[in-house]
């Protein structure tokens, strides 16, 4: 599957220096920006907005997220995100994942794609764990033939059989991530965006995600991985990118990144 986006190319930002690598690229960003724009007076209620919106009486602030970013991420290539909070790191998945469009702009992208952005995401807090593992495997795409041969694995991998039938209201953050995790990767796809998940949960559990993560990068997946952990994205990572108020500060193999930014926050 190939995917594109284009808003407003007429912006450009100064020399676009593709990945020094003959492998093609699965994700390419060129010049993407993301702007929000928030009211400078707080307002309480949907009608009060509505009313105000209507009278031109909204006064706007408005910030960059993402400001002429432009990468490329590599077919078997895993790529790491770093950066302070607000960064735009999660900004910069959502876009790659089409949570959200650009504002200016363009992003390719190709392959099937299993995107691990939040706690819980497309998680239904009244069904069952069992059931949301169906749910979430047919919001990714999934068959229920698929997640039936899949589901014990993902049970013992998620270490839930005795919550399995629990519902999902019942359960710690811990205990939905590690089942979002799990549901995410049961099927390699072509490309995995994981966000912070590696953050969550007991050591044990973050060492079996980091060695799935391991035999995906061994068999040929693209990720792309946003974590806080420097040592994730060195042990993990071929390349890395240092977002800082939405640009780019670096961009080149994980250990010099991670070193750069180490170097501007001792």
């Amino acid at each position: 599957m190939h995917t594109a986006f284009e808003v407003r190319p007429e912006l450009q930002s100064p020399a676009y220096v593709p990945s020094p690598t003959t492998s093609q690229p699965l994700i390419r960003v060129e010049n993407v920006s993301v702007r929000y724009r928030v009211p400078q007076e707080r307002i309480n209620t949907f009608k009060e907005y509505a009313i105000r919106s209507l009278q031109r009486r909204i006064v706007y602030n408005e910030f960059f997220a993402l400001r002429d970013v432009t990468l490329e991420v590599m077919a078997g290539e895993v790529f790491g995100v770093i950066g302070r909070n607000g960064a735009g790191k999660s900004t910069l998945l959502r876009v790659i994942s089409q949570v959200m469009k650009p504002t200016m702009g363009r992003i390719w992208r190709r392959g099937s794609v299993a995107p691990l952005l939040e706690l819980g995401a497309g998680f239904h807090q009244e069904l069952t764990g069992r059931e949301n593992v169906f749910l979430n495997g047919a919001l990714l795409g999934h068959s229920r033939r698929e997640m039936i041969s899949r589901f014990d694995e993902i049970v013992a991998f998620a270490e839930l059989e005795k919550f399995i039938d629990t519902p999902l209201r019942n359960y710690s953050s811990g205990m939905q991530a590690r089942l979002g995790f799990a549901v995410a990767t049961a099927i390699r796809p072509d490309i995995l965006i994981v966000d912070e998940v590696l953050s969550v949960g007991d050591e044990q559990f973050q060492a079996k995600c980091k060695d799935r993560i391991s035999a995906f990068r061994r068999s040929g997946a693209t990720i792309l991985l946003v974590s806080h952990q420097a040592d994730v994205v060195e042990d993990l990572c071929d390349r890395a990118v240092w977002l800082d108020s939405g640009r780019i500060s670096a961009i080149g193999p994980a250990r010099e990144v991670v070193g750069k930014y180490h170097d501007s926050h001792p």
